[in-house]
């Protein structure tokens, strides 16, 4: 009898940590149908993409790179083996709205410029899926209009824009869903760099040609330069911190 109580008192004990379980954010996500639903469509398919590319799945660290001049959005991964991000998948930016430049104040229609990370997932979103990025940042609130720099920025799905990132339904189903497990993995903060364009020495002698009597812009473009040129040359991500003045400081990553 004593022995049938023990067999028993454990059975209970499994089955209690099995309800107690605490679910994990790719759980959660998945309750909702637009996030199960891009589950069922796209994990076969970025599983493969991964494969091809010699990148472990599910990610454990994504990367998310935005050029606007090119309205392409780039997926990064990290690599273990390798220990740098590689390339995923270049997606079109169906729609943009304003100009080169940053965004400074709320209704200028600007997409943001400099060094973000995801702070939001909104699975049921007007736009199907989005990601929010954590617009206005610390260098947005310094430089830009005191108490009028407006907000809600995302990554989202389809194709209209007033200073948002939409790339259509289809493919916000697969950002979302990576963004979603690489969370779920511990990635807390995504990063998202948006840039005017790709800041090589030559475009950049182009943008000087073009904003010729535009100081700050091109200064602004330079520290973002400095951002740029960083992860071209390693493919790792710096560590980036704001000064008082909001220029954008970087230095070694322990993480990467």
């Amino acid at each position: 009898m004593k022995r049938y109580l023990i067999v028993f008192l454990s059975l209970m004990m499994i089955f209690s940590c099995q309800r107690t379980k605490p679910q994990s954010f790719k759980d959660k996500q998945q309750r909702y149908p637009r996030v199960q639903t891009a589950f069922e469509e796209k994990d076969d398919l970025l599983r493969s993409l991964f494969a091809d590319q010699g990148i472990p799945y599910p990610p454990q660290k994504l990367f998310i790179r935005v050029f606007k001049q090119e309205k392409i959005l780039e997926v990064w991964a990290f690599s273990t083996s390798d220990t740098v991000f590689k390339l995923v998948k270049r997606y079109a930016i169906c729609r943009a709205s304003g100009n080169l430049g940053p965004k400074r104040r709320e209704g200028d229609l600007q997409i943001p410029e400099g060094f973000y990370y995801i702070d939001r997932f909104n699975p049921k979103s007007n736009f199907y899926l989005s990601l929010g990025i954590n617009y206005p940042n610390q260098a947005d609130k310094i430089l830009g209009r005191k108490g009028e720099l407006g907000g809600d920025i995302f990554i989202h799905g389809g194709c209209v824009t007033i200073g948002c990132v939409p790339i259509t339904d289809e493919y916000i189903k697969e950002v979302y869903w990576l963004a979603v497990q690489a969370k779920s993995n511990g990635h807390a903060k995504i990063p998202v760099h948006i840039f005017p364009t790709k800041l090589g020495d030559r475009t950049m002698t182009c943008l000087k040609s073009a904003f010729p009597n535009n100081d700050t812009l091109i200064n602004f473009w330079e520290n973002l330069k400095i951002g740029y040129n960083w992860f071209e040359q390693y493919r790792k991500l710096p560590t980036i911190s704001i000064k008082r003045d909001g220029i954008y400081q970087f230095s070694d990553s322990s993480e990467e």
